[in-house]
């Protein structure tokens, strides 16, 4: 199957909100395409990296990278958090999840991007090099409850920042809620 990465246009609001209602049902699914839509909009989320994949001209996938910041770090840093990501349900377990990941990850390297954060499922972003960002003395914006510590990773996109920089993550505003930290 012939799968195309591509940033968004205006255009695919309503095929990446079918796209993420799809992959997570009516209530979790509307909620999460209404949470892209206001981070597209919030100024404190820029700059913002989204993506889709497509099949054949059909969005089947989604990702989107919003710019965060590190309260009381040593030294400003480039950060972005990888929230979310959505991948239809006739494509899961294809690879375009991860594909839309590695595309992004390259892209924000290439744009001069440090750091990218993300809360999710452990085994499944290890395997596009992020580890946990707790041990390495960055905070999530709200408390993660320990049985899920481990969801809260990081990656370095430039050697030489982990281990030199910490502090607690401040999302774009429209992120920076509690109930998106919750499980």
């Amino acid at each position: 199957m012939d799968i195309q990465i591509r940033k968004v246009i205006g255009s695919d609001e309503q095929d990446i909100t079918n796209v993420v209602v799809s992959a997570f049902g009516d209530e979790e699914g509307q909620e999460i395409a209404d949470l892209i839509t206001a981070l597209l909009a919030d100024p404190s989320a820029q700059p913002l990296l989204s993506l889709v994949a497509t099949a054949h001209e059909n969005i089947v996938g989604h990702v989107l990278f919003s710019n965060v910041c590190i309260k009381n770090a040593q030294r400003v840093v480039s950060a972005t958090i990888l929230a979310p990501l959505s991948v239809h349900p006739e494509y899961q377990k294809q690879g375009i999840g991860g594909r839309l990941i590695e595309e992004g990850l390259n892209r924000l390297k290439a744009a001069g991007v440090e750091l990218v954060f993300v809360l999710g499922h452990p085994d499944y972003y290890a395997k596009y090099g992020f580890s946990s960002a707790g041990i390495k003395a960055f905070d999530a914006p709200y408390p993660i409850p320990p049985q899920n510590s481990e969801a809260w990773m990081v990656q370095e996109l430039r050697p030489g920042i982990i281990g030199h920089v910490r502090g607690q993550v401040v999302c774009a505003d429209t992120l920076n809620e509690e109930k998106y930290w919750q499980e």
